[in-house]
């Protein structure tokens, strides 16, 4: 059985859980409240840690951590079209279901958002509705509002 580590980062907009094994990324969470840490951390948690902090700096644009997904194809394909969508930019939840060749398949979208397990790494923040509203956001729109703020503001 595989080791699950867990660490926590506190950003400015929340605590943020971080899992992951030894060589991948499992979640980025926020949640109200620390639980039980590791006192050893896996490689790739550290690096997800510097990373992240290093984002919220507005000194890193891009991840490159490893991630471990899980999800189905349909959601794999939705969750890799989101990584296309860059820094500063957003598109909207149509547009990343054609994108991902499913173009009336919007709701589903949304759903495939709401169940990102990578938050701010897989970047479901960026995708807004396509009247240009902030919609639908796991870690409620103020955050989202705040995270596409900060983007737009470091974006090159």
């Amino acid at each position: 059985m595989e080791n699950i580590y867990r660490a926590y980062y506190r950003s400015e907009i929340g605590l943020l859980e971080i899992t992951g094994t030894q060589k991948e990324i499992l979640s980025v969470n926020f949640v109200k409240k620390k639980g039980q840490a590791e006192t050893t951390l896996s490689p790739v948690l550290k690096t997800c840690l510097r990373q992240l902090d290093e984002y919220f700096r507005g000194k890193r644009q891009n991840f490159s951590v490893r991630l471990r997904l899980g999800g189905t194809a349909f959601q794999n394909r939705v969750w890799r079209e989101l990584l296309k969508v860059g820094f500063g930019k957003t598109a909207s939840y149509r547009d990343i279901a054609k994108a991902a060749g499913c173009p009336r398949a919007v709701r589903a979208v949304g759903n495939t958002n709401r169940l990102n397990p990578v938050g701010i790494i897989v970047p479901c923040h960026r995708i807004i509705g396509s009247d240009g509203k902030l919609v639908g956001y796991g870690g409620g729109l103020w955050r989202k509002k705040w995270l596409l703020e900060h983007e737009q503001a470091k974006a090159k």
